[in-house]
């Protein structure tokens, strides 16, 4: 099933003859989740390559009383325009991870390393000229190493300076 949901997003956005202007640089917070579910901020940064496509990285981190988290993901964007200022995008992706779990039976750590996508709405406030980029996305991930865990998902609201 999710399978031809991707395929019918793909044929959904070749018939879209306008593209989204893609902002050349963009950085701020990812507010909410992807990192293997552990829900918390990343620092953003988007660099574009010309109209239509750009890379996004995240690092996130997350510290609770038992266990701790640090991730880095990359995500490639294929941006399309629905109205004036209001894109979609969608692309693929990786993330690797690291973990710590303090728990009542002892003390793990590990590592993960996710492949997967992020697919999103984004409304772009340079439009009324005001250097901002809100977004909100969902980004499920195939962990390649954990075996505990394997599918991973989380969504989350993007807030951007672009320059």
């Amino acid at each position: 099933m999710k399978q031809i949901i991707l395929i019918a997003l793909f044929f959904i956005s070749c018939s879209f003859n306008s593209n989204a202007q893609v902002n050349p640089h963009a950085i701020g917070l990812r507010l909410g989740g992807s990192h293997y579910g552990y829900y918390g901020g990343e620092i953003s940064y988007q660099h574009g390559f010309g109209d239509k496509n750009r890379l996004e990285i995240d690092l996130g981190a997350r510290n609770h009383k038992y266990w701790s988290y640090l991730g880095l993901a990359a995500i490639f964007h294929w941006d399309w325009n629905l109205t004036a200022g209001l894109n979609w995008y969608i692309g693929p992706g990786a993330q690797i991870g690291f973990w710590n779990n303090r728990g009542n039976n002892g003390y793990y750590r590990g590592a993960g390393l996710g492949i997967g996508g992020q697919i999103g709405l984004e409304y772009d406030f340079n439009h009324h000229d005001v250097p901002l980029l809100l977004s909100l996305d969902v980004r499920p991930m195939w962990d390649l190493l954990y075996t505990n865990y394997t599918y991973w998902y989380g969504g989350a609201l993007g807030i951007r300076y672009t320059f």
